[in-house]
């Protein structure tokens, strides 16, 4: 694109922290949207896939003429419209599971299924650049490199308004079933301040906070295992590129294949006792590739190799928990509080919620680049000098481990406990089926339902 570093950075800065307030504010419109054939959130992501794929392919498709001022506000304005595009796909998808399954057994399988498909979309690019970039790779013309990523745009577009769709379509039965177009009306003019506001009001909630900043915490551990990881594969391990491919496979495979371990094992037990013990296996992955490590002079890359894939394997596995467990968990919340006030305020918190890992995890970024430059990490260099390597391995092992420690100790501060949520749910299905037997149009709480509340929350 031929845009100076610093250009780029300050554009994703500006998008990061943009998508981050526009996350309760879209949250906030899906709650209150009334909408008789799409529902309260299907209407958000149906314009949001459209114009995401359309943004997309414009992106890559910026003018080479352009001045390097021009192609700066071409890339900002293009990040700024899809970020916008994406929370209003993202943050109605994931309240809409909250609406869809509030149950607590329900939302742990419903979180494992995202977590899958969410994977899957994180590695398809890759996929492709491997299929599409590698004939226009040896070129020396830019603009058949541009057109490589002009056609994976393509692709990748016509792949999100596909099964976009079918996310959407798949859950509008479930939206004309039960008449739940929306839970509960605006009552006061809105105010972003107060929205904003909120979110602070939802940290001081022990059980709220516990979740949003645990899970912010595993986000930044989480960062600097892929990001600063690779780099420990790539410079120190010497791994090459197709080794580096199948590390990652090996990373997010135990992610996707673990899926029904961690709902097992959720039903059989609290969601916050089998997040723990997720979190304890990647803290005795790293271990491992921490013994690796010290031995990798001794050891040939290719045995390092098939070394490194179990440990990987293992890290994947308990991360796979990590993925879906603390979105089950926060739904619980929510669902909590719904009862507790009587509004479903599911797109808000879900806001709130995205808001502080997408923080976190430009904070890790940050953190991550400020260490590297720290050791003199200079990516140019095919071989990096031993204090470089060690830097790289100080950075992997420390960074993982503390943050997922503080993540182990702030999740052990969640209280809620299954026969919470199935009480709340006995309550919450009954009423519901009042409603709808009655010929209501809308799920809305009646006065005895709301002292009903009351009660059962005191003698919980």
């Amino acid at each position: 694109m031929e845009i100076s570093g610093s250009l780029v950075g300050i554009a994703i800065a500006l998008s990061s922290l943009w998508d981050g307030v526009s996350d309760p504010l879209v949250g906030y419109l899906s709650d209150n949207t009334k909408n008789k054939f799409f529902g309260k959130r299907l209407g958000f992501m149906f314009f949001g896939i459209f114009v995401i794929a359309f943004l997309n392919i414009c992106i890559w498709s910026m003018p080479a003429s352009l001045p390097e001022i021009g192609k700066f506000l071409w890339l900002l304005i293009g990040m700024l419209a899809i970020e916008t595009a994406n929370t209003c796909f993202g943050t109605p998808f994931a309240a809409l599971a909250i609406d869809i399954a509030p149950d607590y057994n329900e939302q742990s399988k419903v979180q494992g299924f995202k977590t899958v498909f969410n994977i899957i979309g994180m590695i398809l690019p890759s996929i492709l650049m491997y299929f599409f970039m590698s004939s226009i790779s040896i070129g020396i013309q830019q603009q058949y490199t541009q057109q490589g990523y002009i056609k994976i745009a393509c692709i990748n577009s016509s792949l999100l308004i596909f099964f976009g769709l079918i996310a959407i379509f798949s859950t509008l039965r479930y939206v004309h079933k039960n008449k739940i177009y929306s839970m509960n009306a605006p009552k006061e003019k809105f105010n972003f301040g107060k929205l904003m506001s909120g979110y602070f009001s939802v940290l001081k909630k022990k059980d709220f906070r516990a979740v949003i900043l645990g899970y912010s915490f595993a986000t930044i551990a989480s960062a600097f295992l892929t990001s600063v990881g690779m780099h420990l594969f790539t410079y120190c391990y010497h791994f090459s590129s197709s080794q580096i491919s199948m590390v990652l496979i090996a990373l997010f495979g135990g992610a996707i294949v673990s899926q029904p371990i961690w709902v097992y094992l959720s039903k059989r037990m609290d969601k916050k006792r089998a997040l723990i013990i997720s979190l304890s296996t990647i803290v005795f992955g790293i271990f491992l590739i921490v013994i690796t490590f010290l031995f990798r002079d001794f050891i040939s890359t290719q045995s390092m190799f098939f070394i490194a894939i179990p440990c990987l394997m293992l890290c994947g596995i308990g991360a796979g928990a990590m993925y879906s467990l603390p979105f089950s968990m926060y739904a619980d919340c929510v669902t909590l509080e719904i009862f507790k006030t009587g509004q479903n305020n599911a797109g808000a918190y879900t806001g709130y919620f995205t808001f502080t890992y997408n923080l976190a995890n430009s904070v890790a970024l940050l953190i991550i680049g400020f260490l590297l430059d720290i050791i003199k990490f200079d990516s140019s260099m095919p071989v990096q000098a031993m204090s470089v390597q060690n830097g790289l391995g100080l950075i992997v092992f420390f960074g993982c481990s503390i943050f997922l420690s503080l993540a182990i100790m702030i999740f052990s501060k969640f209280s809620i406990r299954r026969a919470d949520v199935l009480k709340v749910q006995m309550i919450l299905d009954r009423d519901k089926k009042d409603a709808l037997d009655s010929g209501q149009e809308t799920f809305e709480e009646k006065d005895n339902y709301k002292s009903t509340q009351k009660q059962i929350i005191e003698n919980s």
